[in-house]
């Protein structure tokens, strides 16, 4: 890793950081850029975390979370993240994972829409359904909890 060179840096050459805004609701292309298992807040189970970058449009390099809870002591719970990662596996063409990395940079169209987050109030992305960019099949999760 190089070190940060400040003699090298110069404002005029960079944009200020804008901070993070959610998206506005519509279907994006987007592929997975990061997969990672992590532990919840609470410690009783795990999550994984996909990161979505969205790869054409006005919102080209955002990026949209999805956080599958895998690992949960509520059985509805796991049962969701289960249709979540089935619905997304259908998106990118993949019958079989053997983990989270064979899920990588394969395009496909999430529908994104905006909720407002219990703890803070603030609007945030939420993904509704996720769809094959290539054949059309949908991957939409027909559930109460979308």
């Amino acid at each position: 890793m190089s070190e940060f060179q400040w003699t090298a840096f110069n404002q005029e050459d960079v944009s200020p950081y804008k901070g993070f805004e959610p998206v506005p609701p519509q279907k994006y292309v987007a592929a997975i850029t990061e997969a990672e298992m992590k532990d919840t807040s609470a410690g009783t189970g795990k999550f994984l975390q996909f990161n979505f970058e969205i790869l054409e449009g006005d919102h080209k390099g955002q990026i949209v979370f999805d956080m599958l809870n895998l690992i949960n002591p509520s059985a509805q719970t796991v049962e969701i993240a289960k249709a979540k990662l089935k619905a997304i596996c259908n998106a990118v063409g993949v019958t079989n994972p053997q983990n989270e990395g064979d899920l990588l940079d394969k395009p496909l169209i999430i529908d994104v829409t905006r909720v407002k987050r219990k703890d803070t109030g603030e609007m945030t992305n939420r993904i509704k359904s996720y769809h094959s960019r290539d054949n059309g099949q949908v991957g939409k999760l027909d559930a109460p909890w979308t």
